[in-house]
């Protein structure tokens, strides 16, 4: 009687998150609201509401000696600080690694108090990674960051491929600046990048309407709006810092 024996994992396994029903926040970096992620699921352009876009940034790094691991090393560690002040990240202590969860503190145009969200971490080697959305996020998808080695030079690229979660979202990214701002974010990301290694180089942006239709039957995804649930309860964060709880929380 022939043995069971389970399928071999690709060799690409311990790269990818491991598969799960819902997320789980297990700490909470010092400054960080830890709102909309714990309990979520992810969420990709599938799920989501609006337009579907494809964004694709990229720089070019001149020189030899610097190799698309060494980028996405520094990516990975010093994304926080490369953020612009209206958007911060807070990585879990374990870093960028598949399966960890990123929390997301930032403003938006038209949003009282900013919103609390977050990503995970959905793939990570050594020269690229993904983050994908939770439910309530701004976006249904994902960013991937990753390098590669062209000649001389290494390009950094940053892209999405995403669509706005829900009908509030969709009229805050078309109407209110939304999509502006996060191309500025990731302009910001990116140049920032090339000045840490002496570099002043230029980013170059493609933008591509993958599918122009609205997914009527997700508009029932506003019931997870995080800048809804953010503003709602931006009163409970006050009076625990008035009474010295002053602990970030999760919902």
């Amino acid at each position: 009687m022939a043995s069971e024996t389970q399928p071999p994992e690709s060799r690409d396994a311990g790269y990818w998150a491991r598969p799960v029903s819902k997320l789980r926040v297990t700490d909470v970096p010092s400054g960080a609201v830890s709102l909309n992620v714990e309990g979520r699921h992810v969420v990709g352009p599938l799920q989501g509401f609006g337009q579907l876009w494809q964004k694709t940034y990229r720089i070019r790094l001149s020189g030899p000696e610097l190799s698309s691991a060494e980028v996405i090393g520094f990516l990975k560690e010093k994304l926080p600080e490369l953020m612009p002040p209206n958007a911060r990240f807070y990585p879990s202590v374990s870093g960028v690694r598949p399966g960890e969860v990123v929390l997301i503190n930032a403003t938006l145009p038209g949003v009282p108090g900013g919103i609390a969200t977050g990503v995970m971490v959905l793939y990570s080697d050594d020269e690229s990674f993904t983050l994908m959305c939770p439910e309530g996020h701004p976006e249904a998808g994902w960013n991937t960051f990753s390098a590669y080695d062209e000649g001389d030079s290494t390009v950094v690229q940053i892209q999405s491929l995403a669509r706005a979660n829900d009908p509030i979202f969709e009229f805050g990214f078309r109407f209110m600046g939304g999509a502006k701002q996060q191309e500025r974010t990731w302009h910001y990301v990116l140049t920032g990048l090339a000045k840490h290694f002496g570099m002043d180089a230029p980013v170059r942006m493609n933008r591509a309407l993958v599918d122009g239709k609205l997914q009527w039957s997700q508009a029932k995804n506003v019931w997870y709006n995080s800048a809804i649930r953010s503003f709602m309860y931006a009163p409970v964060r006050l009076i625990r810092r008035i009474v010295g709880g002053g602990r970030s929380a999760a919902a």
